[in-house]
């Protein structure tokens, strides 16, 4: 199994997640489950609520089973860990493409990836492209839009 790296406030957020779909929305499942089973009768077949009612029981089992083995496996990126000379998983990057303005990234594990937020996965071809450089290194990345260059300016 490959190793996810979360961030400690990534790790929180999903953890954050977990109890909630543990104690609130199990709880709100059942509600709606036995409302659905008092209301039907025993005649389940036919009732679009109580199968409504299951087959969001089933997405939130699913997903605590998932987010369960997510962070029991995880790694979490301590900051204020990484290296200011070579770029690694948690470090802060500034890259210029050509004359554009310099942007900042977040290294971070796939699970946590926001590339809106500044926060790209190592896996990405961005990512893959700018782990192991160097400040001051260029890196070229194999882009589905295909290839382009970026400078890196500040790792932090």
């Amino acid at each position: 199994m490959a190793t996810e790296y979360l961030t400690k406030e990534g790790f929180d957020k999903l953890q954050g997640e977990l109890n909630t779909l543990r104690t609130v929305r199990r709880k709100e499942i059942a509600e709606r489950l036995h409302e659905a089973a008092e209301n039907s009768l025993g005649e389940f077949v036919e009732d679009p609520e109580f199968e409504a009612a299951k087959n969001e029981q089933s997405f939130v089992e699913g997903r605590i089973k998932e987010l369960e083995i997510l962070l029991g496996t995880a790694t979490v990126i301590q900051d204020g860990k990484q290296s200011s000379d070579e770029v690694e998983i948690g470090s802060k990057v500034t890259v210029q493409e050509g004359r554009r303005k310099p942007e900042e990234y977040r290294i971070v594990g796939a699970a946590e990836a926001n590339p809106r937020a500044g926060k790209i996965s190592h896996e990405s071809p961005l990512g893959r492209a700018l782990v192991g450089k160097k400040k001051g290194d260029a890196a070229e990345i194999q882009a589905p839009s295909g290839p382009f260059k970026v400078k890196i300016v500040k790792i932090s």
